[in-house]
C-alpha cells in the first residue's frame, strides 16, 4: 500500500513541477461551446473532469446512489521527450456507490499515465477510460462502467433534456479574479438503466442522473480553500446547480448557480443571490473531519433544505487526487416535502483542496 501511495504522489507531483503559467490555455468569456466537440477532452487546459452522479432503485426496491468521475490532468513533462512513457496527461478515476444498508460508501480509485492506450481521453467526443473503467457518449447517450474488486456498475444514461450551459453561455466565473474561471455545462435528468454489483451479487437498477463536464487552467483563487456544490434534478422536470467557494474562515468567497425551470427557461444567479447555510454536522470516524450534511440553500427566490441519503458518504482519494471530500446523494425539500433528488459535494473541510 505504501508503495502504491508513493507512486500516486509522484505522478501528482509531476503536475506541479516548475514551469511557467503559459503552459496551459486560458479560459476566456468570448469562446462559445460547440457540440459534440466540447463533449470531448481539452488537453491544452490544466484540469478537466467528467462527473456523473445519480439515484438508483434496485429491482427489490433498494435506494442507492452512484458516482463516477474521470479527471484529466496535463502534466509539466517535457513535450520534446520522445519516450512513449512520458506522461503528458494523467487520467484519474473515482467510483462509488452510496448504500444505506451498508452504512458507508463502496468506493475505489485509479490513476494512470495516458500512454500506450491503457488510459486516455478522446478529443472529439466523450470517451475517457482507465483500463476497464470507462465513461463514453454515443448517439444513444452515455455508458458508465466501473469494475472494482468489491463492487461495480454498468449503466446506460440517456439524455431527456438539452445541455444546460452554466454561467455566461458556459463560461463559469469561480472568483473575482478573471483567471478564476472554467468552461462548464451540465446534463440533468439522464434516464438510467443497468446493473450494480456488490460483493458478487448483481442487481438490475433504474434511476435518474446528472452529468457535469468542466475544464479549466485555474479555478481556485488563493483565498478559497474548498467548495460546496449541489446538482438537483427537480421532480417537476426543472434542474438546479449551485455552488459556493469558501475562505479559511468558512465565509462565502464566491458563488453562482443556474436554474432551469420545467418550461425550459433558464435563470443565472449572481454571488449575492446564492446562500448556503449549514445545518446538522457529522464527524467522520476515519479522518475526524466534520462535514455539514444537512443544509438550507437559497437560490434566488427558491429556498430548499438538503437531507442526505446517509451521513457517511466521505470519499478518501489521497491515493489519486490527494483529497478527502464528502460526496453524496441528497433529497431536496420545501416545507418538509420532497421536490427533487441530487448530489452534494463538500471539499476543503479537513485541509485546503488542491486540484490535480
Amino acid at each position: 500500500m505504501r508503495q502504491v501511495l508513493l507512486i500516486a504522489l509522484s505522478l501528482i507531483a509531476a503536475i506541479a513541477s516548475a514551469a511557467g503559467g503559459d503552459r496551459y490555455s486560458a479560459v476566456t468569456p468570448d469562446r462559445a461551446l460547440v457540440f459534440p466537440r466540447d463533449h470531448g477532452s481539452h488537453p491544452a487546459f490544466r484540469t478537466e473532469w467528467w462527473y456523473a452522479t445519480g439515484w438508483l432503485q434496485t429491482d427489490s426496491g433498494e435506494q442507492l446512489g452512484f458516482q463516477i468521475t474521470f479527471f484529466r490532468a496535463r502534466t509539466q513533462a517535457d513535450e520534446a521527450n520522445p519516450s512513449a512513457f512520458t506522461p503528458q496527461q494523467l487520467i484519474i478515476a473515482h467510483g462509488a456507490i452510496s448504500d444505506p444498508r451498508r452504512g458507508r460508501l463502496w468506493k475505489d480509485q485509479r490513476i494512470a499515465r495516458a500512454v500506450l492506450g491503457l488510459a486516455g481521453a478522446d478529443e472529439t467526443d466523450t470517451r475517457v477510460w482507465l483500463d476497464r473503467w470507462q465513461l463514453a457518449r454515443s448517439a444513444q447517450g452515455y455508458s458508465a462502467r466501473i469494475d472494482a474488486e468489491e463492487f461495480g456498475f454498468d449503466l446506460a444514461l440517456q439524455p431527456t433534456q438539452p445541455v444546460l450551459l452554466n454561467g455566461r453561455a458556459g463560461f463559469s466565473q469561480k472568483g473575482p479574479q478573471p483567471r478564476s474561471a472554467s468552461y462548464y455545462y451540465s446534463q440533468p435528468h439522464l434516464r438510467v438503466t443497468g446493473s450494480v454489483t456488490r460483493e458478487g451479487q448483481v442487481a438490475s437498477v433504474t434511476g435518474t442522473a446528472w452529468l457535469d463536464h468542466e475544464w479549466s487552467s485555474e479555478i481556485l483563487d488563493a483565498e478559497a480553500i474548498g467548495w460546496d456544490w449541489i446538482g438537483i434534478n427537480l421532480d417537476d422536470g426543472g434542474a438546479l446547480m449551485a455552488f459556493r467557494l469558501r475562505d479559511a474562515a468558512g465565509r462565502q468567497h464566491w458563488a453562482a448557480g443556474t436554474l432551469r425551470s420545467a418550461d425550459g427557461r433558464t435563470q443565472t444567479f449572481e454571488p449575492e443571490q446564492i446562500e448556503f447555510t449549514p445545518g446538522r454536522r457529522w464527524r467522520s470516524p476515519r479522518t475526524g473531519y466534520v462535514y455539514p450534511v444537512e443544509w438550507r440553500l437559497q437560490a434566488g427566490a427558491l429556498a430548499i433544505t438538503l437531507q442526505p441519503m446517509m451521513d457517511d458518504q466521505e470519499a478518501d482519494s489521497r491515493m489519486s487526487t490527494g483529497a478527502v471530500y464528502w460526496e453524496g446523494a441528497v433529497t431536496a425539500l420545501v416545507d418538509g416535502k420532497p421536490i427533487g433528488r441530487g448530489y452534494l459535494e463538500l471539499t476543503g473541510y479537513g485541509e485546503r483542496l488542491r486540484l490535480p
